[in-house]
């Protein structure tokens, strides 16, 4: 009796300590990769406030005699950033605005209503998912700049992002799981369908709200390549592409133009951030409730 209660005990000592090892490895796993992910972020701020490039190992430390904020003020001499920042924040806001209005109706259209060619409609939804958008970029330059006249606008810049085909799918499959009787019940009511999906429908889909934000911000916030090509006036250009000609042309500051160059990327970064901070408790409880059923 006493061996066989001596060996218990010792294999439950051997259990627990293998149990925490395996924490242990799991929690220096992900702070491996919490480093690893943030290593660029780091980089990119400590290198916007140095005074003199520095590219050794010993740059990543933040040496207080070569930290300044000249880069910001260089930056913002050259390129104007509040300028540039309202360009990109009015291009992202339409975006994100065509966004849900357009995803909503379509999501709701392809998951509660029932028309003839519907399953064609959410066919070609896919398709356009399997189309890179840079297929596209010459027919739609052509078609906007050329037959429509909308260079240096902000109409140009936003129209072909107006529709989102992931937010029409995140608003189709969160339209999907609401039950039928709920809008059976409306129309019984006498409500229209712009009524119940205004009244009924949004508001039981505010994760999808909050996960269409975050997923379209990112894309027009640091869209390049199509607002290059549209917007030839310097004060019509988004921050990313003042930045990007700014690199080009960065003679003016021969000591650190990469300095002047990752200053304006801090700016371009902030808003994305603050978006995430602002919106990630609200979008977590948002996700854990829509989990509850009862």
């Amino acid at each position: 009796m006493s061996a066989t209660s001596e060996t218990v005990p010792a294999g439950r000592a051997r259990s627990s300590f293998g149990a925490r090892v395996m924490i242990g490895l799991r929690f220096a796993l992900l702070v491996l990769g919490a480093i690893i992910s943030l290593l660029p972020f780091y980089y990119m701020i400590i290198g916007a406030l140095q005074k003199q490039r520095d590219t050794s190992f010993l740059g990543l430390l933040p040496l207080p005699g070569n930290l300044t904020l000249d880069n910001f003020v260089d930056v913002n001499e050259s390129l104007n950033l509040l300028q540039s920042l309202g360009n990109s924040l009015i291009m992202t806001a339409g975006v994100m605005g065509c966004t849900l209005v357009f995803g909503l109706l379509v999501g709701y259209a392809l998951s509660i209503l029932s028309f003839r060619g519907q399953g064609l409609v959410f066919a070609l939804v896919l398709l356009v998912q399997a189309i890179p958008f840079q297929l596209l970029m010459v027919p739609l330059y052509v078609m906007v700049v050329r037959y429509f006249g909308l260079a240096d606008t902000y109409v140009g810049m936003i129209l072909p992002f107006a529709v989102n085909s992931v937010a029409v799918l995140i608003f189709r499959q969160y339209f999907m799981q609401i039950p039928k009787e709920i809008f059976d019940a409306a129309r019984i009511d006498g409500a229209g369908e712009f009524t119940i999906l205004r009244t009924i429908a949004v508001p039981l889909v505010r994760p999808a709200v909050l996960t269409a934000m975050l997923v379209t911000f990112i894309g027009p916030w640091n869209e390049f390549l199509w607002p290059f090509l549209v917007t030839k006036d310097a004060s019509m250009q988004p921050l990313a592409v003042s930045l990007a000609n700014f690199s080009q042309a960065n003679s003016t500051f021969q000591d650190n133009p990469m300095g002047a160059v990752l200053a304006g990327a801090c700016v371009l970064a902030i808003p994305a951030v603050v978006l995430f901070i602002l919106f990630q408790r609200h979008f977590t409880s948002a996700n854990l409730g829509s989990a509850v059923k009862g």
